[in-house]
């Protein structure tokens, strides 16, 4: 099965075109976050959703942890994708498709420690994805993606071998290490941000490197 790839903080209609010229099959949009790179308004992401083409998936990626705050973030955009960067804190999954409809619900996962495993697989039962990242929620200062970190990816095989449905691995990836991840954890899809960026800006000949490393 070929694995599909988003590329993460996409920050304006032109990286979005670099971006699907290359090959991905998603893009990333960062809303409001508490740290972390490419954060862009809501209306570039409403702009970025309506430029890209309907076999490219448009990823809302949102801090809001309530349900009803959630799906009001999405009405402002029109993203396909909703990335969901933290745990639920109040209101359910169900909630939210009933105010988005047929949107796709995707749930971070940030693997710490076998806890995260566990976390994983309760939460497949409710949404469309998981993504595993390498962030860390219990911070001060939560880090909810972009740390360029790479995580445990023995914990992510674990989930992707018991999750009944699709998971994506992000967390530190990069040209050079893609065949790897690929190998290793067997992910449906990876997401990255920083690999293939130069002085923070998408980087065509990285972007070329990257697919070629996953797709050689």
């Amino acid at each position: 099965m070929r694995t599909r790839i988003k590329i993460c903080c996409i920050s304006s209609v032109e990286e979005a075109q670099t971006a699907i010229s290359a090959g991905a099959d998603a893009l990333g949009l960062v809303g409001p976050m508490p740290s972390g790179p490419g954060i862009i308004t809501n209306e570039l992401i409403a702009e970025i959703a309506r430029f890209a083409p309907p076999a490219v998936s448009t990823f809302l990626l949102t801090s809001e942890t309530d349900a009803l705050a959630i799906a009001d973030h999405h009405q402002k955009v029109h993203t396909n994708t909703i990335q969901i960067v933290d745990a639920l804190q109040s209101g359910a999954y169900s909630v939210i498709r009933e105010r988005v409809g047929p949107v796709k619900l995707v749930q971070v996962i940030h693997v710490l420690d076998e806890d995260s495993v566990e976390e994983a697989l309760r939460t497949a039962a409710h949404v469309d994805a998981l993504l595993l990242d390498s962030g860390n929620p219990n911070l001060q200062v939560k880090e909810l993606g972009g740390t360029g970190r790479v995580h445990n990816w023995m914990l992510s095989r674990r989930i992707v071998e018991a999750s009944p449905v699709p998971v994506f691995l992000a967390g530190g990836l990069h040209p050079g290490n893609a065949r790897e991840a690929i190998e290793t954890v067997q992910p449906f899809g990876l997401d990255l941000c920083s690999g293939v960026r130069t002085d923070g800006k998408l980087d065509p000949w990285k972007l070329e490197q990257f697919f070629r490393a996953v797709y050689s």
